[in-house]
């Protein structure tokens, strides 16, 4: 049984202020003293910085359209262990998910998944008595979904307030916060989503400073975490990376780090290493080796574009990544990797271990994806199934090579994607504890 107060925080749309009160949350009660667990609903990278930037723990995703329903209390309950509350910050609307897929990846599944009550986070400008309206349509839409309080974000005075908090008192669920306005802990975004801690470094820290205080001075911290209390005993076993039986060598597995690949699973680095990996992070940006005795190598996703010119210029690492590839090493490059890996980005030379050029694209390409793998590779035996992401805007020329990585079947079927030699390069983003045949397959081609 896994017994760990949790609250989950969402809203009716996006922007309307999740990532300042989870992030707020989970700053202000761990300035409490309190070890706070902090979780992302969805397949998002960027927010988990600044939640582990707030608690000192890794930021973890519950994505139940790459992982499976089946597995998110198991991950959760993996990611809390040890936490005196765990703050899991929603995703687009309480009840959005998988496009088509009914209420599939949604906040409200996940929710129920972990028995959690739901604190609602409501834009509050341009609304008085409607927003009890709002708030009764959202706590009765499904009545397994637990709603256990509103924060009001956006509040533009003491007059302002007391409307709206006579308004929900018609609905009975208590207000837990109000938040004026405050654009000074607003952070900048890129594309969909918050530019990546890695990338602001300071001002990253002071932001998530500033969303602790303001969060903590509006909002009733004791009524949140006895609310939080609420949440009842999951029976699910905790999720564990299953440790590869007997010894031997442990191979170095070199995995992309720094300001321009900041997308990455925590479970990945896990399953590597209980594969029988050791894991290594280096920085493309600053170094200009592959750490010592690297027998694979690890490049997930990122913003290559923001840092082209610097990735361009290390020329000596380019050069390492060129012949570790060569060598038919086992290589694993996810999106930003993949752009890396090509002959050049936006005019820039790249690794050339693909023959591909890369480009930045107005279009956003973006959503979930069915994949099955096309050809045995260092990652997954052909026909191996996995659901995936897509966030880019970048155009990749070819979109795949002779022998590609995976065939996609939503929303349209294509191949896209590397396979050569050691090489498995490819847009998509998975999540390898939905498959961690994945993890122990590409450490024993290390190994071998």
């Amino acid at each position: 049984m896994v017994s760990v107060p949790r609250l989950v925080i969402a809203a009716p749309a996006s922007n309307t202020g999740k990532t300042t009160v989870a992030t707020g949350l989970m700053a202000a009660f761990t300035g409490r003293g309190l070890a706070v667990s902090p979780h992302k609903v969805g397949p998002d990278y960027i927010d988990p910085g600044y939640h582990a930037l707030a608690t000192g723990r890794p930021g973890r995703n519950l994505d139940a359209y790459m992982c499976g329903p089946e597995l998110i209390a198991p991950l959760f309950a993996h990611g809390a262990a040890g936490a005196g509350l765990a703050v899991v910050e929603g995703v687009m609307g309480l009840y959005d998910g998988a496009s088509g897929q009914g209420e599939l990846a949604s906040t409200a599944q996940v929710s129920k998944l972990l028995r959690a009550p739901v604190v609602l986070v409501v834009d509050a400008s341009s609304q008085s008595r409607s927003v009890a309206a709002l708030v009764h349509g959202f706590a009765s839409w499904d009545p397994e979904v637990r709603i256990g309080g509103v924060i009001l974000n956006k509040v533009a005075s003491d007059r302002h307030e007391a409307l709206l908090r006579e308004a929900l008192d018609e609905t009975g669920l208590p207000v837990l916060g109000s938040l004026r306005r405050a654009p000074q802990v607003v952070t900048p975004s890129r594309h969909l989503g918050l530019v990546p801690v890695a990338e602001r470094q300071a001002d990253a820290v002071d932001a998530v400073r500033a969303m602790g205080e303001r969060v903590a001075a509006g909002c009733d911290l004791d009524a949140l975490l006895a609310l939080a209390r609420t949440a009842p005993a999951l029976p699910d076993a905790e999720w564990e990376p299953e440790p590869r039986a007997g010894q031997g060598a442990r191979p170095v597995v070199a995995v992309a780090g720094g300001a321009a690949f900041t997308f990455a699973y925590a479970e990945h680095s896990e399953l590597l290493a209980a594969a029988g990996a050791e894991v290594v992070v280096f920085d493309p940006l600053r170094d200009e080796k592959l750490p010592a005795g690297t027998a694979g190598l690890v490049i997930g996703g990122g913003f290559p574009e923001v840092y082209a010119p610097e990735l361009s210029a290390n020329e000596p690492l380019r050069r390492a990544v060129t012949e570790l590839a060569g060598s038919g090493a086992p290589v694993a490059a996810e999106c930003a990797g993949l752009l890396y890996l090509a002959r050049e980005l936006d005019g820039r030379p790249m690794c050339g271990v693909l023959d591909a050029s890369a480009r930045m694209s107005e279009r956003l390409t973006l959503g979930y994806r069915q994949a099955v793998a096309v050809s045995d590779s260092v990652l997954a035996v052909a026909g191996t199934r996995l659901r995936g992401h897509e966030f880019h805007r970048t155009v990749l020329e070819p979109g795949a090579g002779a022998t590609p990585a995976w065939g996609l079947h939503q929303p349209e079927r294509r191949v896209e994607g590397f396979v050569q030699q050691g090489v498995h390069a490819s847009y998509l983003h998975t999540h390898w504890a939905a498959e961690p045949a994945v993890a122990r397959r590409f450490v024993e081609r290390c190994r071998a």
